[in-house]
């Protein structure tokens, strides 16, 4: 059995989220405050014992009506908002039949899934109303306090609230529940799924100094829980035995002065017991309070305590001793254990080197596989959902197991833009389809094949299609360590000089974005169209600044000036975003015709600017940038880049100049780009990039912010 499917309704800002569940691991990405840490409270209040819900678990949306609640006598108990948790679990009828029978809605028919909905709600809605009208009556007609900030200061929800167990079934006209008495619905629950935690704050730290330690506790733990069986336990207490005589000895002899000095204030008294102090440590006692952890140098043989070693090596032992742990605990309940296992790993990266983070990930579930074999249960293993902030670790991942939690204004805010993202919506990265590309011509033996055949083999191209750029997605995120799915935004850019000069052109011309977490990924006009469907797909506002790239009209394969009549461009992603092929139609375009994805990517190119009385046209950053910087470079030359301007020169003699030194072979373009970015010369931004830096800044302003669309 495994859990192959979760939705979470009005649980913090989850108000209404799917996700599916990988049989191994599933890794959710996504940037800071997207609910991530969330999805795995709310598992950690319906599945741990002693977990508490309170009134701010709610989604904020939900507030509003407990306080009509409060306020209107009229209103029914049962119209106030439940946090609800559904769980699909795939199954075999065969095997787990018994443990699932309370969830069948026919066991008439055959069923490879079934479905379980825990339902947290109000249970008793008049004691509620009646406790709330009491504490804070009303003065002057109105309340001082609301419902909701009554609910904030009661101890226990669970007062006026309970948890209800449904059985789900998938009917023509939707999902259908049947509600399970709480007794039974509870026992089914946890007969079936075993839910552990290992959370991201593990206090490790380098202060760890004294005996008792963070992972020699951990150790402790691991060998009451796994190891203290009785063939162990036999062979330790013989120690401990021993030395327990040894120690009862040595305390006779040391102790008998004290002991003297007792005596003779007159305890034990004529009729008391003597006293005598005997030693009973136990094996537990004696690794738990005496036993430390120590790293030897196997070459040296010289040893070191658990304080003096790193972080990261701390924190990745503590995570391998815990997930053994629960493991081994799962798989040793001799009567009735569950039938699956999830565990919940949040930030695994903290402390470790990217190299030991891709490891981890890369092995972990092969090591518990591993591991039940080597203790005879077969291929039992459990399901991780692992949280994460990291690149590296999304790049060891198969591209299927990432969830992304994108963050969505309320349900009530949809469509308006000033709305701020206090919700989530989560994507399965398997779900994922790359926006068509134009497939290739079919051959003149192609054509000729009958219409359905035709078809067959035109949607086969399509999704050959599909699946490249699939390919090139995956192999782009693992080769760059993309940090997409962790950012507010992203810029892709033709090359390496945008990508090194761009943190300063933000700097001069769109300060705000500084403070907005931004990606720049270097993908070329070649790619850009490829990362904007998975840009798309995730809901991430993207820049994409690009180059005209203007070639022949009678020789796509030979370069020529952007101001050349007749030019068309070579830029794949101009002619796949825009939709046009020639630089007149490029140049025509206004600035809302340069928003596609519904307003979530804007596409900027050269376009001709004004160079005191000419006009200029760049095919190119490299030349662009000349252009509008033309002061620096002439003369004296303050930029020295190897050019040999002259104010003399002609209009047409400078861009014929500049165009050719750019297209030399041997133009360094990085060198010009450090030549600028060391420079202390001040330099102008080129016009199309500030117009799209400008664009994104807006963008991602409070007031602007459209993450609604």
């Amino acid at each position: 059995m495994k859990v192959s499917q979760v939705s979470l309704r009005n649980f913090r800002r989850l108000e209404d989220v799917q996700f599916s569940l990988e049989d191994d691991h599933t890794v959710f990405v996504g940037p800071n405050n997207s609910g991530k840490t969330s999805a795995v409270s709310a598992f950690r209040l319906f599945f741990e014992r002693g977990s508490e819900f309170t009134i701010n678990d709610f989604t904020v949306a939900c507030i509003g009506k407990f306080d009509r609640y409060g306020d209107d006598a009229t209103m029914m108990p049962d119209s106030l908002p439940a946090i609800e948790m559904d769980i699909w679990l795939s199954i075999n009828p065969d095997v787990e039949f018994g443990r699932v029978f309370s969830l069948l809605p026919d066991v008439s028919n055959d069923f490879d899934k079934v479905g379980i909905r825990l339902r947290y709600c109000v249970q008793d809605g008049q004691l509620l109303r009646d406790e709330y009208t009491t504490s804070v009556p009303a003065l002057d007609g109105k309340r001082q306090k609301s419902l909701a900030k009554f609910l904030q200061q009661v101890p226990r929800l669970s007062r006026y609230f309970t948890v209800r167990y449904y059985a789900l079934s998938i009917e023509e006209d939707g999902v259908k529940e049947t509600e399970i008495e709480a007794k039974e619905g509870k026992r089914t629950l946890n007969s079936l799924i075993r839910v552990d935690f290992i959370d991201a704050q593990r206090n490790i730290h380098d202060q760890d100094s004294g005996r008792f330690n963070r992972l020699s506790a951990a150790f402790s733990a691991y060998y009451k829980s796994n190891l203290e069986k009785p063939s162990e336990n036999e062979a330790a207490n013989k120690v401990i035995d021993e030395n327990n005589s040894r120690l009862t000895a040595h305390y006779d002899t040391h102790f008998k002065p004290l002991l003297s000095v007792i005596s003779k204030l007159g305890v034990p008294s004529a009729h008391d017991r003597a006293l005598r102090l005997v030693s009973s440590m136990s094996a537990q006692d004696a690794l738990q309070g005496n036993t430390e952890l120590f790293y030897v140098d196997q070459v040296l043989k010289h040893e070191l305590p658990e304080a003096y070693n790193g972080l990261g090596f701390k924190n990745l032992i503590y995570i391998a001793i815990q997930l053994n742990h629960y493991h081994a605990q799962w798989l040793a309940t001799e009567s009735g254990r569950e039938l699956c296992q999830l565990i919940f790993i949040e930030e695994p990266e903290v402390h470790l080197h990217a190299q030991v983070q891709q490891v981890f990930i890369a092995n972990i579930s092969k090591i518990l596989s591993e591991t039940a074999k080597e203790l005879g249960v077969g291929a039992v293993t459990p399901q991780l959902a692992i949280s994460t902030h990291s690149s590296h670790i999304v790049d060891a991942v198969a591209f299927e197991k990432i969830r992304y939690f994108r963050r969505v204004p309320l349900k009530s805010q949809a469509g308006n833009g000033a709305a701020s993202p206090s919700a989530t919506s989560v994507l399965n990265l398997h779900d994922f389809r790359p926006t068509p590309e134009p497939v290739r011509a079919l051959t003149a033996q192609e054509e000729l094949l009958d219409e359905p055949e035709k078809e067959k083999l035109l949607a086969e191209l399509k999704k050959g299609q599909q699946q490249a750029t699939i390919d090139f997605l995956r192999k782009y995120l693992k080769l760059t360590h993309c940090d997409m799915f962790f950012a507010d935004a992203a810029i892709l850019v033709e090359g390496t000089v945008e990508k090194l000069l761009l943190p300063q052109m933000i700097d001069q011309s769109a300060a705000r974005l500084l403070n907005r977490y931004i990606t720049i990924l270097e993908v070329g006009g070649a790619y850009a169209h490829k990362l904007s469907s998975l840009l798309g797909f995730l809901g991430i506002p993207f820049l994409v600044i690009t180059d005209i790239d203007t070639v022949d009209a009678a020789d796509a394969r030979k370069a020529c000036r952007a101001d050349k009549a007749g030019a068309r461009t070579s830029n794949a992603a101009l002619k796949f975003l825009l939709s046009k092929s020639t630089r007149d139609e490029l140049v025509a375009l206004t600035t809302e015709e340069c928003l596609v994805q519904s307003g979530q990517c804007f596409v900027t190119f050269q376009k001709p600017v004004k160079v005191g009385e000419d006009e200029m046209h760049g095919r190119t950053l490299e030349e662009t940038f000349i252009y509008e910087n033309l002061e620096i470079f002439e003369g004296e030359q303050k930029v020295d880049i190897g050019l040999d301007l002259t104010a003399a020169m002609t209009c047409d003699e400078l861009m014929d100049k500049i165009y050719g030194e750019v297209r030399d072979q041997n133009f360094k373009k990085a060198d010009f780009a450090l030549a600028l970015a060391s420079s202390q010369i001040k330099w102008n931004t080129p016009a199309y990039i500030e117009a799209g830096l400008r664009w994104l800044e807006e963008r991602l302003s409070p007031i602007a912010n459209a993450e609604a669309q």
